[in-house]
This record gives C-alpha cells, sequence and structure tokens, in this order.
C-alpha cells in the first residue's frame, strides 16, 4: 500500500522560506512523477508544482514559478518543496501526490497534508 508522509509546515512570516518534505513508502518510487498540491479554507485544492519520475522534468502554477523549487531525491524516495519569499496568499494546507503511473496530470495518493501559515 502506497504512502506519502508530508512534514515541514509550520508558522512564517511574509518574506521567509520553508522547505516541505515528503517521504515515500510502499512503491516503486523511481517509477513515479510526484506533485505538490494546496488547499487554502473556503478554496479548491490547486497544483502548485510537479516533477517527473526521475527528477529532471519540473512544471510549475504561475503562482509558484520563479519562488519554488521541486526536487525529488529517489536514492531517499522523498520529494521536496522549498519556498521562498512566502506571502500571505501561500497559506495553505500542502499536500504531496503521486502520479498516476504513465499518465500525466491524473494523482492516484495523496499524503495527510501538512499546515504553512504565512502571516503578514
Amino acid at each position: 500500500q502506497a504512502q506519502l508522509v508530508e512534514s515541514g509546515g509550520g508558522l512564517v512570516q511574509a518574506g521567509d522560506s520553508l522547505r516541505l518534505s515528503c517521504a515515500a513508502f510502499g512503491f516503486a518510487f523511481g517509477l513515479y512523477g510526484m506533485g505538490w498540491f494546496r488547499q487554502a479554507p473556503g478554496e479548491e485544492r490547486e497544483f502548485v508544482a510537479a516533477v517527473g519520475r526521475d527528477g529532471g522534468s519540473t512544471r510549475y502554477a504561475d503562482s509558484a514559478k520563479g519562488r519554488f523549487t521541486i526536487s525529488k531525491d529517489n536514492a531517499k524516495n522523498t520529494v521536496t518543496l522549498q519556498m521562498n519569499s512566502l506571502k500571505p496568499e501561500d497559506t495553505a494546507v500542502y499536500y504531496c501526490a503521486r502520479e498516476r503511473l504513465g499518465i500525466l496530470d491524473e494523482w492516484d495518493y495523496w499524503g495527510q497534508g501538512t499546515q504553512v501559515t504565512v502571516s503578514s
């Protein structure tokens, strides 16, 4: 059974940085693309960033471009999201997700989420 466990959330001030990590268990991590999503109160879950199975290709939401960096370490079964220049509008629960094998932009497993709060 696949399992994803996020960590690294917290309360920071605007302009600060935060690094989220997602540890993967129970599946062949190197075969899968991975992604990060977020959901703010009263909002729908939205895409933030994704990385290909080998870690070489990345894509970002416009809101994340230039500030966030996603990376994948297949040796450690982890995917990270480095977030810089955080803004209050980045406040949300952040979720790690596994991309469905061979199908771009479909996600089949999700972590439990980690809260990120950015104060102004």
